[in-house]
């Protein structure tokens, strides 16, 4: 089936139109690996008091294509140097004129404090992607747990936006934990959703009630005993988390311990501590490291490098600019096709089969095997 025949896809297959990447694929424009859009901001929302979401629209007015749950890396010279940072989109791809991200202002955060001081309607921001192997297509469900913490809520969001946007009735528990009331991201946007949708199930907890005496809702952390009342199947969905690691980290805890099946578990981080690209094997002594040629098919350049070496961390030696982050293979930023060649990647959860079949590799954690071009 192809993607316009799947927007049009009988009532019985709507349900998985969400998890199916076909409906995501079809209209809008896919933004070229490596290649930084222009994004223009058109609304600043202060969702809480340290939480601001920001709207834009590309700079040639087109729409976006993207899959709810995935991110972009926004870039801008931030103190008088670059500065690159990965956000999740907030919004929905059923609304694909409209982009936005929701952050957070960090103590210290570069980024983060440089946007919620300086971004405004008519400002303009710099940003690779989409990209980002967090949702609903990696894992189609009929039974979905959202568990999300801070502003780790936006790629639930753009997941459950998207779900009202297709007119589904999905049967989501959306768990959501904050430091208090007022703490709460799109509290009265989730409950108007739960009323448009019977089958979703919004909650929240929170650590503390702050000035809030009237807060209904439980106090604490989410427990075992908190997720079997509200989710008494929580053995039987697909859960789907996001927050700071700390709570990530006891959310896994909580669902082992539960007996909840760890191959049914999925969580968004950009963590990079989270895991490290593999080094290669130590080469004998006195043996000749061979060398290859990479060439660059925009813009006709090319470099030299080690076997050893990582093509993103050859490329920035030789002056190449690509978009990057982790620089783990977790991420998915420098994504990027190779048109000739092999590369050894071993990559830490960053891209998909369905990517690797169409050519894509994970510049960071792949070292060539043979010459390359690159669509760069």
């Amino acid at each position: 089936m192809n993607s316009i025949d799947r927007i049009f896809a009988p009532a019985l297959d709507l349900d998985d139109r969400l998890a199916d990447a076909a409906t995501w694929e079809h209209g809008g424009k896919l933004w070229p690996s490596g290649v930084q859009e222009t994004l223009t901001c058109c609304r600043v929302v202060d969702e809480t008091h340290d939480i601001k979401s920001f709207e834009f629209r590309t700079a040639d007015g087109l729409p976006v294509r993207f899959e709810p749950g995935q991110f972009i890396t926004v870039s801008s010279d931030v103190q008088g140097r670059p500065v690159e940072r990965c956000y999740t989109i907030s919004s929905a791809p059923t609304r694909p004129f409209l982009l936005s991200i929701t952050v957070k202002r960090v103590p210290r955060g570069t980024m983060s404090n440089w946007l919620h001081d300086n971004m405004k309607p008519g400002s303009q921001l710099r940003a690779y992607g989409p990209s980002g192997a967090f949702t609903p297509t990696v894992a189609p469900a009929t039974k979905s747990l959202y568990l999300s913490a801070g502003s780790g809520v936006t790629p639930l969001m753009s997941m459950t936006r998207a779900s009202i946007d297709l007119g589904l009735d999905r049967d989501i528990v959306f768990i959501h934990s904050a430091r208090t009331p007022a703490d709460i991201v799109f509290r009265e946007e989730l409950a108007l959703f739960a009323k448009l949708s019977p089958r979703l199930r919004v909650f929240f907890v929170c650590e503390g009630i702050g000035d809030d005496t009237q807060w209904p809702g439980p106090v604490g952390r989410l427990s075992l005993q908190l997720l079997s009342r509200w989710a008494p199947d929580y053995l039987e969905r697909e859960v789907f988390t996001c927050g700071p690691a700390g709570y990530m980290s006891a959310v896994r805890t909580l669902l082992r311990e539960g007996g909840h099946d760890p191959a049914r578990y999925h969580q968004e981080s950009f963590d990079i501590g989270a895991g490290v690209a593999p080094e290669p094997a130590p080469q004998e002594a006195g043996a000749a490291e061979e060398t290859f040629t990479v060439k660059l098919s925009r813009s006709s350049k090319s470099f030299t490098m080690n076997a050893s070496q990582t093509v993103l961390s050859a490329a920035k030696k030789a002056g190449v600019a690509v978009p990057s982050s982790c620089s783990q293979g977790i991420c998915g930023t420098c994504k990027t096709r190779v048109l000739e060649g092999t590369v050894d990647m071993k990559h830490n959860g960053g891209i998909r089969d369905r990517e690797v079949q169409k050519g894509l590799r994970l510049l960071c954690c792949s070292r060539p095997t043979s010459d390359l071009v690159l669509e760069l």
